[in-house]
This record gives structure tokens, sequence and C-alpha cells, in this order.
């Protein structure tokens, strides 16, 4: 009894997934894939917690254990959830030194972003993730690409640029070249030619590794054997030798971080959604993406206790443990061991790691983020695609990044109302004697003793009314004793400016001498109808109901208008 599953349908998909981890036939596959990904992440946590301008190691710590307390719950096997660059740069742009306790506001804001995530995911928020189009998710990837590269100048360089945001500091820096420390930029620049290299080679992403090794070594050289300083890791953060005990957050601190941890938890799912489109089961079996946002939340909840960073879903990461073979989702939690193995046993030598280095790997992340394809494709479908991807990018480069994230929503939200209103279109349909109908392009004015039937395609929300009013025949002075119906039959939402803008077509028909009758579909466009008054003014007389039979009720409402219009003659 005690073997059986749970009976909640995720829980059983759970329960199977956690059965079939240790096997014989896929352990030595998790074991190498867990490896490659465990030694892969002490550098890459560390650059991304020098992203995020905090302390790298929390960076590690945030790829440890946010990673584990995901992958108990994620319903995408390969799921690996870490600190991203994208999430890193909302840090960064957090201004936590303005708190009492930065640190701590760190921890903080990654419990919150997770409480949010967690909150998302009960209220199957992945559905609100088809309103963001695709305009916004590259102009905002794109410019995040180019921020992290611009972020890095500082410590690639050795020379901190000055100005209000990256694009400036990195003009200043370049209009000041002569102040470049060249030892730094020597270190990061082979750092990047290393990474471009090797990561083309058998060594594929261990490469990353080899590159930040090789040039620490060089930065050592430089400064033990020429005395050019070279800044590592120990220069800028004390790296512990033992796990990290577990904090609690700062209440007071909920209020300032509330704005920054709702951006953070929006780019962790997005990016999470995108993971798991992307990186498949082996079973073939889709993800659920509202698991997939609570197994973030609790990731991200579990790196904060432990002084990590806010994380989310890593497609870098997700696609290596894939790639390096990994079958299960074991592979994660022996990433997790390897990484726990480096900070107990080597914690000397990450302290040896150079930031330049540290820095040319987050500018080679941050170039491969900025995909010329995928923006000349947006290019390609409008002129106002093209510029909702155009202002993003522009915006998440000159504002802090949590507010670019809601701006960029927003205009998704907007793009969508924009797109849907404009798609309403209103055709006439012209009955024969001989039973057919043909649909054809609304009359402009309405003709005097005649039944015009009109047929409305799309949404009739608010956005669209303005859009359906232009379209409907005009009611001139010779349009007296004319019928107009119009048929909304798969309108299942009107909203009230509709309904406005049919109360003004009544009242010019009725000032003609003419009238409007209605053919609608279920009770909620009714009750709409009445709730703006329409329906009594109309009489009950000339509102008729649609039913299963497709065309019955229209027949109906136009041989009824047509004697209306005759007995007027």
């Amino acid at each position: 009894m005690t073997n059986a599953p749970p009976r909640v349908p995720w829980l059983a998909a759970w329960w199977r997934s956690v059965r079939n981890v240790f096997r014989r036939e896929t352990l030595g596959k998790d074991a190498l894939a867990g490896t490659i990904l465990g030694i892969e992440s002490v550098p890459d946590g560390l650059a991304i917690g020098l992203l995020a301008g905090v302390n790298p190691v929390a960076g590690i710590y945030a790829f440890l254990f946010g990673m584990v307390g995901a992958a108990v719950l994620t319903s995408s096997t390969f799921m690996a959830v870490q600190a991203t660059g994208a999430m890193a740069l909302i840090v960064s742009d957090t201004d936590l030194g303005a708190l009492p306790d930065p640190d701590r506001g760190l921890f903080t804001l990654a419990m919150l972003t997770g409480v949010f995530m967690i909150i998302a995911g009960v209220l199957k928020g992945g559905r609100m993730l088809r309103f963001v189009p695709t305009a916004v998710m590259v102009g905002f990837v794109t410019a995040v690409g180019v921020n992290i590269v611009l972020g890095q100048l500082t410590n690639l360089t050795g020379y901190a640029g000055l100005g209000a945001n990256r694009v400036t500091r990195a003009v200043d820096t370049l209009t000041h070249f002569w102040l470049i420390d060249l030892p730094t930029l020597t270190v990061g620049l082979v750092t990047i030619a290393l990474i471009v290299v090797l990561t083309r080679t058998r060594l594929r992403s261990l490469g990353l590794v080899v590159a930040i090794a090789a040039g620490s070594a060089l930065a050592a050289l430089f400064t033990f054997v020429f005395g050019w300083d070279v800044l590592t890791v120990g220069d800028v953060a004390d790296v512990p030798t033992g796990l990290p005990a577990p904090v609690l957050p700062t209440f007071g601190d909920l209020a300032y971080l509330t704005l920054p941890a709702l951006s953070l938890a929006f780019v962790g799912l997005v990016q999470g959604a995108a993971v798991a489109g992307a990186v498949p089961n082996a079973d073939g079996k889709p993800a659920d993406a509202s698991r997939d946002f609570i197994a973030q939340g609790l990731g991200s909840i579990v790196a904060g206790v432990f002084r990590g960073m806010p994380v989310g879903g890593s497609m870098s990461a997700s696609s290596l443990v894939r790639a390096a073979g990994a079958r299960t989702r074991l592979a994660l939690f022996i990433a997790a061991i390897v990484m726990t193995l480096v900070i107990l046993v080597a914690s000397g030598v990450v302290s040896l790691v150079a930031m330049p280095a540290l820095a040319g790997l987050l500018m080679v992340v941050g170039a491969g983020a900025i995909k010329p394809a995928r923006i000349i494709s947006v290019m390609r479908t409008g002129a106002i695609q093209a510029t909702v991807m155009a202002v993003t990018f522009v915006l998440t480069l000159l504002i802090p990044l949590q507010f670019a994230v809601l701006v960029g929503v927003g205009l998704g939200i907007i793009l969508f109302v924009a797109q849907q209103s404009n798609r309403l279109r209103v055709r006439q349909l012209e009955f024969h004697d001989d039973g057919r109908v043909r649909e054809i392009d609304p009359v402009t004015t309405v003709p005097p003793h005649e039944v015009v039937v009109l047929q409305p395609y799309g949404n009739l929300f608010y956005a669209s009314a303005p859009v359906f009013e232009a379209q409907l025949p005009a009611v001139a002075d010779d349009s007296v004793g004319s019928a107009v119906i119009v048929r909304l039959r798969g309108i299942d939402e009107l909203g009230l400016s509709s309904v406005a803008v049919l109360e003004r077509y009544l009242d010019d028909l009725e000032a003609h001498d003419s009238s409007l009758w209605l053919v609608v579909t279920g009770d909620r466009v009714r009750e709409l109808l009445a709730a703006g008054g329409l329906l009594e003014r109309i009489g009950a007389d000339r509102v008729y109901a649609s039913s299963e039979w497709i065309g019955e009720a229209v027949h109906r409402a136009h041989q009824d208008a047509r004697e209306w219009v005759r007995q007027r003659q």
C-alpha cells in the first residue's frame, strides 16, 4: 500500500518520475551529465552574481539550492532552475544598496519572487503568457543581451565608466580608452577567445571551465610574476568553505522589493515556459506550465533561504544537461552534489577566479542572446511589430529592467487589443429567392425600403467599438422605411461601448422611420444588451435567438423584416 501512487493527477505523475530516477540503465548517463553541469555551473554562477552586482557567491548558492528546490516538482524533467542573465540585470537595477541590509534584501527578494511565482502557478498564470507578443520578447531579450555586454565593460577593462545607465557608461569607457587597464583587458579578451574556440571542440560546454581556468591562470601570472594586479573573486568577496546557514526574510523590505519581485517572477516564468518548449521530456509528454511555475517558485524560495539570488528556468543549463546525455532528473541532483563538493573542497580555487575572465564569459553569453534572424523575422511582419520591438529594446536599454519588463507587458496587452479591434470586419448577407445566401461588402448607405443584414466578425469589446461604428452603412436622408438586421452569431462578448454604438445607430434609423433588428447567440449577449438598455428599446419581437440550426434565426428575422418594410411602402 505504501508504494501506491497518489490519486491527484500531477502528484501521480511526480511520483512516477521519482520512482524512475534510480535505474541502472540511466544512472551512468545521468551521472556524467550532472557532473558536466555541476562543474560548468560554478564559474557560471559566479559570473551571474557578478552581473547582478552582488556577492558572486550568491550566484553559486542560487544555482545550487534553486536547482535542487525546483527539481523536486518540475514537470519538465530537464528544466534546470538557476539564476539567469535577465534576472541578474533586474537584481542589479533594484538598488539593494538603499536597504539597511543589502544582503538580506537580496535573499528576501528571492523569497518574494518565489511567492509570486507560486501564486502565478496556483492561478494558472501560464495562460497569461500568450498576451506577450514575440515582438516584445525579441526586443527585450536582445536588449538584455546588449545590457549584459555593456554591463561587463568595467570588469573587462578595469575602468569604471560614468553615466546614468549602461549605455552612457559604455560611451564614457570608450571615450576614455587610455584609462583602460591593459592586463585586465588582456585576461578578458583571451578568455573570450578561448571560450569561442574551445566550445566548438569536443570539450563543448566544458570549454567554458577550461577558458575560465586559463584566463585566471594568466591573471595569476600577471599578478605574481609581473606585479600587474588583476582582480579576482577573492578580492571582492569572501568565498566560504562550507554551506550557508538558512536566513529569514526582512519583512520591512517587502514594499520596496514588490515591484522588482513581480518583474523577476514574470521574466523567470517566461524563460521557464521557453525551456519547457525547447527541451521536451524524454517520454514526449507535454509539460504542465502551472506546475513548473510552482516548482520555480519553490526553487527561488529555497535559494533565498540559503542566501542565493532569485532563480528561474535556465535555457542554457537545461539544454546543456540534455545534450550531455541526461535521462532523468537525477542529473540535476548530481549537478548539485558536484557544486557542493566544489564549495567544500575547492573554495580556495574559486577565490582565484579572475574577474575579467568572468566578465568575458558573460559577454559571450550576452552576445549569444542577440539573434539577428529573429530580429529580421519580426521586422518582416510589419511596421507595428517592428516599432513595438524597437520601443521595447530602447526602453530596456535606458530604464531599469523592472520597469522595462512592466512596460513590455503593457505594450503586449495594448498590441493584442489593437490587433483584435482592427480585425473586426462587417459583412453583408444577401438573400436570394432560391434560398442561397451570399456574403458581400456592406452597402455604404442604407437604401430606402430595403432589408440590410449585417454580420460582424471578430470581437466587439470596447476597443472595437469605433471600428464597428465606422463600418456600419451610413443612414442618409433617403434611408426611410428600411430594416437593418445585425446578426451577432459567434459573438459571445459585447462591450457596453458597442452596445452604445448600436443604440446610436438605432437613433439614426428611427429618425428616418427605419428600424434595427438583432439576431443574438446565448444569454450572455442578451444580458449585456439589456444592461445597456438596448433590448427594451428595440423590443422583444425584433430580437431573435440563434439556434443549433445555422441560418434558421436570421432567415426568420429577414422574412419578418421584409414584411415590416412592405407594410410601410
